[in-house]
């Protein structure tokens, strides 16, 4: 028995499935850096694990006026520390410091308004994320330390985070 089912198309007056509202076209590391402030030394002093904290910051930014075309960048800073020689002393030196910002370039399609900047500051970055998450790990594991491994983000929190810092900021309704 054969299927004799033709794809929608208008031609045989079916309509055709809804485009994806969202197109990753490109990703790409934006910018990468890997320092070992203290050199050497540091591998022959370091005895503990260092304390380590890691910045997130997402953006986006409209790459043609007339178009839905979106550079979106996912930051990450994460910085090593020894920890403090006694409980509440000051931190100890720089272990490494790795920066990388990530980017991609989307298209969106027809999305309702309302949808657009959760698309661009929580969606896209959810998808790029386990890129992000590998390239640190590499470049911490190739500096000759443990690899950083970044837990899953909740960018929802983050992008609602940052919209109320928005709002409250001097100037803002």
């Amino acid at each position: 028995m054969s299927d004799t089912t033709k794809p929608p198309t208008p031609e045989n007056d079916q309509t055709a499935p809804p485009a994806q509202p969202l197109a990753i076209n490109l990703q790409y590391i934006k910018d990468l850096s890997f320092e070992v402030p203290a050199g050497a030394e540091i591998f022959a002093t370091l005895r503990t694990n260092p304390q380590i904290s890691v910045n997130i910051d997402v953006q986006a930014n409209r790459l043609e006026p007339d178009q839905m075309v979106f550079e979106v960048i996912l930051a990450v800073k994460t910085e090593a520390s020894e920890p403090p020689q006694q409980e509440g002393g000051p931190q100890g030196r720089p272990v490494f410091i790795a920066e990388l910002a990530y980017a991609c370039i989307v298209t969106l399609t027809n999305p309702p308004a309302e949808l657009v900047e959760p698309i661009l500051l929580v969606e896209v970055p959810r998808l790029i994320f386990p890129y992000v998450r590998n390239i640190l790990s590499e470049v911490t594991r190739d500096g000759g330390f443990p690899p950083v491994v970044l837990q899953p983000i909740d960018f929802v929190a983050l992008w609602q985070a940052k919209r109320n810092s928005f709002d409250q900021t001097p100037g803002h309704a």
